[in-house]
């Protein structure tokens, strides 16, 4: 572990934090920081030790995350998709790819979210058929990360025998015959990476793609990808609200009011907005402690906590970087600054699903003990 934490800082401070602005700038996937992350290690960090991977867990995955975030959000979120992805086929894939991701040569991502069903990725619209001895899916998705780059994505379609649980999970290889990307990503935030749709039009896959059984995608996506991508989506906020907190800190103490005599930080109203900000960085991140204790203790509200945590973590990192560009004032608005680029940024937490909106329903059942999702 001390090794990959090492060659994170290397790489981010060599390769990904050099490259940020650009790839923001260019809409530009980080393919060479993407490279670098793999090849030390970074990529392979969760995969199991026997395999060449880093045997590491959800704690050191985020560590990660708010390192990367910091740096560049386009790459932390290529990298958050593809720990998501792999906590899946830790549980249920191939030894094979498993290995490759361990040896940082396979990126991987989830193909959830589609055009019908929008951010309910619980309720997949696309089909999966058998087919002379294989299976043919069919599907709209509607926001993939990484399309077009990820080596494979974990995919979801409606159960191939029809019956059981709402949703089946398969390992699609990205270079599958009839898939194809929809256009490029010219987002608000997160800029770089590659959030695209990507169809399936009659491809063909083996049945021993399927991850997990049929019609149990959910409760396996509920059960591995979802408190990955929950708990990570709270480090990447955390890392957003940590480094605009810094940039605003360093630059209300060195700005001078020249009239007055005084930096920006001698203002009590400004002293109240930075305070403001690190009391709101501080809190999600004893949340995410708390929940990080919760889930390797399995504590009875570790779930709860979960579902909490990327609500909570999104909503902060709208205020702190709000308020950063208030502190900031007309410097926030030049690029340069790396001010206005962390507030696009954070505007992707709240509508990613599960949405915060989503997420405070889930919050709502689970404290009155009802299900999380009604029954078809």
């Amino acid at each position: 572990m001390n090794d990959a934490i090492g060659a994170l800082a290397r790489v981010i401070d060599e390769v990904v934090a050099p490259a940020a602005t650009e790839v923001d700038r260019e809409g530009a996937f980080p393919r060479t920081g993407i490279a670098a992350l793999a090849d030390g290690g970074i990529l392979g960090l969760t995969t199991s030790a026997d395999l060449g991977g880093g045997g590491q867990g959800l704690g050191e995955a985020a560590s990660v995350i708010e390192a990367l975030a910091a740096a560049c959000g386009s790459t932390a979120m290529v990298v958050l998709m593809h720990y998501a992805a792999v906590a899946v086929l830790e549980a249920s894939g191939p030894e094979e790819v498993r290995r490759a991701v361990g040896s940082g040569a396979h990126l991987s991502t989830l193909a959830f979210s589609e055009v019908g069903s929008r951010s309910h990725f619980w309720a997949p619209l696309g089909t999966a058929t058998e087919d002379t001895g294989a299976v043919r899916l069919d599907a709209r998705k509607s926001w993939v990360t990484s399309a077009g780059h990820a080596d494979s994505y974990v995919w979801s379609s409606r159960p191939l025998g029809g019956a059981g649980g709402p949703m089946t999970l398969w390992l699609v290889p990205a270079t599958a015959e009839g898939l194809h990307g929809s256009g490029a990503f010219d987002g608000l935030g997160l800029r770089g990476n590659s959030s695209t749709p990507v169809v399936a039009e009659n491809v063909r896959i083996p049945p021993e793609a399927m991850l997990g059984p049929d019609g149990a995608g959910l409760d396996l996506a509920l059960s591995t990808a979802l408190p990955w991508f929950l708990v990570l989506s709270a480090a990447f906020s955390i890392g957003l609200m940590e480094a605009v907190t810094r940039e605003t800190l360093h630059h209300a103490t060195a700005t001078q009011l020249e009239h007055l005599g005084q930096t920006l930080m001698q203002q009590a109203v400004i002293r109240a907005d930075v305070a403001r900000m690190r009391i709101q960085t501080d809190a999600v991140r004893a949340l995410v402690n708390d929940t990080l204790s919760a889930w390797g203790a399995g504590r009875e509200d570790a779930m709860l906590r979960v579902l909490e945590v990327k609500a909570a973590a999104a909503e902060a990192a709208l205020a702190v970087t709000d308020l950063a560009m208030k502190v900031c004032g007309g410097s926030a608005f030049r690029k340069e600054l790396g001010v206005e680029r962390a507030f696009r940024d954070a505007r992707a937490a709240r509508v990613m699903a599960p949405t915060t909106d989503a997420l405070l329903d889930f919050v709502g059942r689970a404290i009155a003990g009802m299900p999380l999702l009604e029954a078809s």
